[in-house]
C-alpha cells in the first residue's frame, strides 16, 4: 500500500467529522472518494497532508482544544501523523485544494515556479515546467497572466501544474469540477487522466460521480464521516441503496 489511512478520527469540539476512516491507495492507482456535501471529504484530505493539527494537553494527557485527531496515516511505509505539513510536501504527497487557490496577484509562471521552491536543480525545474506546459497548453499561453484573472478550470489546472512542479508522487485532488461548465469539466478530467498516465498516483475527491467512476479503478463512498462502501464503479452502481441514497443516481 502506497497510502494507508487507518482508523482516522477528527472531531471539532464534540462534533465528529471523521469517524474511524480506513482507505488505501496503491502505487500507480487512481482512486476516487465520493459522497454528499458535508460528508468530511475535504477534512480527510487535509488530515492526510498534515493540515489538521494535534494539540497536546499536558495536564490531562489528552488531545486538547477544538480539534481532536487520532488514527494513522502512512505514506510509502512512513507514519505521517504529527509530521508537519511542509515536511509532508517534501515527501511528494501534495494536496490540490478545491478551486485551485493560486497566489492571485502572481502570474501563472510565478505560481508554477513557486511550486518548485524545494528544488535547487535548475535543469529539473525546466524539464518539469516543460512537462506541465505540454499537459496544460493553456497555462503556457497564459504564462504572463495574473492568476486572479483565470477561469475556474484554468485555476484548477494551475493548481495541478504547481503540484507537479513540487515533484508530486501522490496527488490529492479536491473537487476539481466545482462550478465548471460540462465542456470545461470534460476537458479537465481528460487532463487529469493524462497526469495519471505519467505514473502519478491520484486520490480524487469529486462531486460528479459519473466522471469520478469513469476515471478511477476503485472508489470509496464517504457519508457522515464514515466509509460506507468501497468497490469498482460496476459494484457500487449495482447496489440500489448505495446508488440512490448516497450517489444520487
Amino acid at each position: 500500500m502506497y497510502l494507508e489511512v487507518k482508523d482516522l478520527t477528527v472531531m471539532y469540539d464534540r462534533a465528529v467529522v471523521l469517524n474511524g476512516v480506513c482507505l488505501q491507495v496503491d502505487m500507480g492507482e487512481m482512486v476516487s472518494l465520493v459522497g454528499p456535501n458535508g460528508a468530511g471529504k475535504s477534512t480527510l484530505l487535509s488530515a492526510i497532508v498534515g493540515l489538521v493539527k494535534w494539540e497536546k494537553d499536558t495536564l490531562k494527557g489528552t488531545v486538547a482544544g477544538r480539534i481532536t485527531l487520532k488514527g494513522s496515516v502512512r505514506f510509502n511505509g512512513e507514519e505521517l501523523i504529527r509530521v508537519p505539513a511542509h515536511d509532508v510536501v517534501k515527501r511528494g504527497l501534495i494536496l490540490c485544494p478545491e478551486r485551485g487557490r493560486p497566489f492571485r496577484e502572481m502570474t501563472v509562471l510565478e505560481n508554477l515556479r513557486a511550486g518548485a521552491y524545494l528544488s535547487n536543480d535548475k535543469s529539473l525545474i525546466a524539464e518539469t515546467l516543460n512537462k506541465v506546459f505540454n499537459l496544460f497548453p493553456i497555462l503556457k499561453s497564459r504564462a504572463s497572466q495574473v492568476s486572479g484573472t483565470l477561469s475556474g478550470g484554468e485555476r484548477t489546472m494551475l493548481s495541478i501544474g504547481r503540484s507537479l512542479m513540487s515533484q508530486a508522487k501522490l496527488l490529492l485532488i479536491d473537487e476539481p469540477s466545482v462550478g465548471l461548465a460540462p465542456k470545461v469539466k470534460a476537458d479537465l478530467f481528460g487532463r487529469i487522466r493524462d497526469v495519471h498516465q505519467l505514473g502519478i498516483t491520484i486520490l480524487l475527491v469529486e462531486q460528479d460521480v459519473g466522471f469520478a467512476f469513469d476515471l478511477a479503478s476503485r472508489n470509496y463512498v464517504l457519508s457522515r464521516g464514515k466509509v460506507i462502501a468501497e468497490g469498482t464503479a460496476k459494484d457500487l452502481l449495482a447496489d440500489e441503496l448505495i446508488r440512490e441514497t448516497y450517489l444520487g443516481l
